[in-house]
């Protein structure tokens, strides 16, 4: 209920508030919640879905290939795995925060 108020507020009392840069009250949440939100969110379901200490990648894939639908190939382990670590070499968390320094 409180994390509600300023969205009701947003166009209201809060018009003139500025949270993140020049944005107003909705834009910041609106970018808080796309460009890092739901990006972080992502690769923490992809870490859990691949590494071991989560999910695991065979579970993932018995899993994903139940049904009708696409399917899970054997080979995207390895993409999963080393591709994306090397593609973000130290974190992947990183690579969002670069982002979001260089949008502001």
């Amino acid at each position: 209920l409180v994390l509600s108020l300023p969205c009701i507020l947003g166009f209201n009392i809060l018009s003139d508030v500025t949270i993140i840069g020049n944005r107003g009250i909705l834009d910041s949440e609106d970018y808080i919640v796309s460009n890092l939100l739901l990006p972080i969110g992502s690769l923490i379901f992809l870490l859990f879905c691949t590494y071991n200490y989560g999910w695991g990648f065979d579970s993932y894939y018995k899993e994903t290939n139940t049904g009708k639908g696409l399917k899970i190939k054997p080979w995207m382990k390895y993409y999963f795995k080393y591709i994306i670590d090397f593609i973000f070499p130290n974190h992947p968390l990183l690579f969002f925060v670069k982002l979001c320094i260089s949008r502001l």
